[in-house]
């Protein structure tokens, strides 16, 4: 049980100091994970630890590239405690098949993807091949409450038990 995707997903929660295990909780009239079939999507994650969000301001003039991989971190985490939380254990997850990542940014920071980076070298970490995923990064003017960061993800629940 040592090496199972949850055991890496606390060790990692370990590492970056936060607990991911409380509710996250929404805050208008939409579902934090949708399920049709095997699929499970996402909404968006800030980097929100409890109450606070934890990484905020614009990548490239007050945040720099290791803050925002940080912060592309804690909301892949989010993200896989919701999956955790929905299905019982990360071992339920047969692939993440995709990851949009979002970073507030200065007009000339171009490292978006170096940002996103963060958060896919987590899944990869936990979920070994069944976390290489397509993705997309973008930089935008704003996110909600000045997060440097936001993701989505889908992932494949599996079909069968094993």
């Amino acid at each position: 049980m040592e090496n199972s995707r949850d055991a890496r997903f606390n060790a990692v929660a370990t590492r970056l100091g936060h607990s991911f295990d409380g509710e996250i909780r929404v805050g208008g009239h939409y579902a934090p994970v949708v399920r049709h079939g095997a699929e499970l999507y996402i909404s968006g994650q800030v980097p929100r630890v409890d109450q606070t969000v934890v990484v905020t301001g614009r990548v490239g003039t007050d945040v720099t590239l290791l803050q925002a991989q940080t912060a592309a971190q804690i909301c892949v985490m989010r993200g896989l405690a919701l999956l955790r939380q929905t299905l019982g254990s990360l071992d339920q997850i047969e692939r993440v098949l995709r990851m949009t990542v979002y970073v507030q940014c200065s007009q000339d920071f171009t490292q978006l993807s170096e940002v996103a980076d963060g958060a896919s070298d987590i899944l990869h970490e936990i979920l070994g091949e069944a976390g290489v995923h397509t993705r997309t990064s973008v930089g935008v003017f704003q996110l909600p409450k000045n997060a440097s960061v936001e993701l989505d993800l889908v992932a494949a629940a599996k079909t069968t038990a094993g």
